[in-house]
């Protein structure tokens, strides 16, 4: 009597310990099936929403990043730019922006939701080439006027810090303005967009 019950608690034991490792089992099967069907990070990237900290944009300070495989720029406007703005309007093709896009909230003569803050893609509306930063005021190369902007190399486009194409370049439309939001005052969604404009 007392070997059956030996066999019975033997026979538990290995019961349990197979069904504990062919859980286990399972589990690492299982795995490499269920993440290859979740979306690649690659793929999550091409077209996800972004997030973006600035809570350490400095004035004139430009950082780039990625949002379905096309540059973006955030840019953070000073006080003098600000002013600067208007005054280009007479060299400018699009001044207030008409025919070209932006979200709701960007439909302004600064074309952003906060005003020292710009968020653009960064790819000249001509042909697709990436534009360089030129913050400097009045370089050599492009002549007394200029008040910093985007300035694009492959046609010489001349963008001012709003995007704004200016007269007789290449670039048929001022630069675009992809759909953002704010996620409180240091945090952007690029991808996203809901807010309308902040004074």
């Amino acid at each position: 009597m007392s070997d059956d019950a030996v066999d019975t608690g033997r026979r538990r034991v290995l019961t349990v310990a197979t069904s504990v490792v062919g859980a286990i089992g399972a589990g690492f099967v299982a795995v490499p099936f269920l993440s290859a069907m979740q979306p690649s990070a690659r793929t999550r990237a091409a077209g996800a929403p972004v997030e973006i900290d600035i809570s350490k944009l400095e004035d004139g300070q430009l950082i780039r990043v990625e949002w379905r495989g096309k540059p973006v720029w955030i840019l953070r406007r000073s006080q003098q730019a600000l002013a600067d703005l208007p005054t280009l309007d007479g060299s400018l093709s699009d001044p207030e922006s008409i025919e070209s896009l932006q979200p709701e909230g960007a439909t302004n003569l600064l074309r952003s939701i906060k005003p020292d803050i710009f968020v653009a893609l960064g790819v000249c509306t001509h042909l697709g080439c990436s534009p360089t930063y030129r913050p400097e005021v009045a370089p050599a190369d492009l002549g007394s006027k200029w008040k910093g902007g985007f300035f694009c190399a492959c046609h010489g486009s001349r963008f001012d810090l709003a995007g704004r194409v200016y007269k007789g370049v290449p670039a048929p439309t001022n630069l675009q303005i992809p759909p953002h939001r704010y996620v409180g005052d240091h945090r952007i969604i690029v991808g996203e967009e809901s807010n309308k404009e902040i004074g």
